[in-house]
């Protein structure tokens, strides 16, 4: 698989044009399963066919049950500078109900020895929502991660998603459903708290010390160009989107025919403009009517008419040439969006 991946790397080489690259992101899966021989060499390759940004930053997503003190230390020792740990919850009951693999004391004690390892730009996982997540379990995770001084913290609704084991506990009555209620009071409670302590809310389930954005995910919102490599990987360029095959054997066996496994899609203005407003709409920057023009005037004095109830609900605020949602209009963010579509 890792010969493959490198190979891809060569074979995608021009697919951003030469442009230097600010983020490199090892996601999806658990790459924190690689070595770091292993890292070492994507990364190389990856020096190899592209200008990486002396800043660039450079993330590994990890399991807490994977970063033992061996390693993070090894790991410190790569050019990885960022760190994104799938916490979810420091409750032990909230854990085995999403039947993570590790448990509550592995949770916070992964993130002190990341810091110990000086690993000091770290993101966080948090679900809310859940079950056996009250209120009160709730605020004690958002203190724990207050207490680590993490300086980003990605909080996200549990949600059911089909044919999964947690959809058919909800099913057969073994588990009960999200209650909506419970999920706004949550984010409210998140909102609240955070902002207190100085974090910005720059994207629905995003929240950030000042200067301490995740450029990877705000590249994406804002419509910049990406590459994706290995199984499953999708790609965006402006004007397509590609993805790789999801079969690893199949994936194998055609990188080593030296083609590329994918499927590719060319976006109508209609598509790249209800993109651009889904992704855009969720952060503090909004959506600039300049960038929406690019797509077609028809699209800029849609937008206006279509936006015009939701400022007057005062579920959006106009600044200039943006539009962003005001506090109450971020608990009603995917309906808003959906409400701007092109239809």
């Amino acid at each position: 698989m890792i010969a493959a991946i490198l190979q891809e790397i060569q074979l995608q080489k021009d697919y951003l044009n030469g442009e230097t690259l600010s983020s490199i992101y090892f996601g999806g899966g658990t790459p924190s399963l690689l070595d770091t021989t292993e890292i070492a060499a994507i990364l190389q390759q990856i020096k190899r066919f592209h200008t990486i940004a002396p800043d660039a930053e450079i993330t590994l997503e990890a399991n807490p049950d994977d970063l033992h003190s061996e390693k993070l230390d090894a790991l410190a020792q790569t050019p990885i500078n960022r760190l994104s740990i799938g916490i979810q919850s420091f409750n032990e009951e909230d854990l085995k109900f999403m039947n993570r693999a590790h448990n509550a004391k592995e949770a916070s004690h992964c993130i002190s020895l990341a810091q110990n390892a000086g690993f000091h730009n770290l993101t966080i996982d948090l679900i809310y929502g859940a079950p056996t997540t009250t209120d009160s379990i709730w605020k004690a995770n958002i203190e724990k991660a207050l207490a680590f001084n993490i300086p980003h913290i990605s909080c996200y609704c549990l949600t059911v998603e089909p044919n999964t084991a947690l959809a058919h506990f909800v099913k057969t009555g073994k588990a009960t459903a999200v209650d909506e209620v419970q999920s706004n009071r949550q984010l409210e409670m998140l909102m609240k708290i955070l902002d207190s302590q100085g974090y910005i809310h720059y994207e629905i389930s995003n929240f950030a010390r000042p200067n301490q954005f995740a450029k990877h995910n705000s590249n994406y919102w804002r419509g910049v160009p990406y590459l994706g490599i290995g199984p499953s990987a999708h790609s965006f360029n402006g004007i397509t989107r590609q993805w790789n095959v999801a079969n690893n054997a199949k994936y194998l066996s055609t990188i080593q025919q030296h083609n590329i496994p994918f499927e590719i899609e060319t976006l109508t203005p209609e598509q790249r403009y209800n993109e651009y407003v889904m992704t855009s709409l969720r952060t503090i920057w909004g959506c600039q009517i300049a960038h929406i023009q690019e797509f077609g005037l028809k699209f800029s004095s849609y937008f206006l008419q279509k936006s015009e109830l939701f400022t007057a609900q005062e579920l959006m605020q106009q600044q200039g040439n943006s539009f962003m949602l005001t506090q109450k209009g971020k608990f009603l963010a995917d309906y808003i969006a959906m409400e701007l579509f092109w239809d």
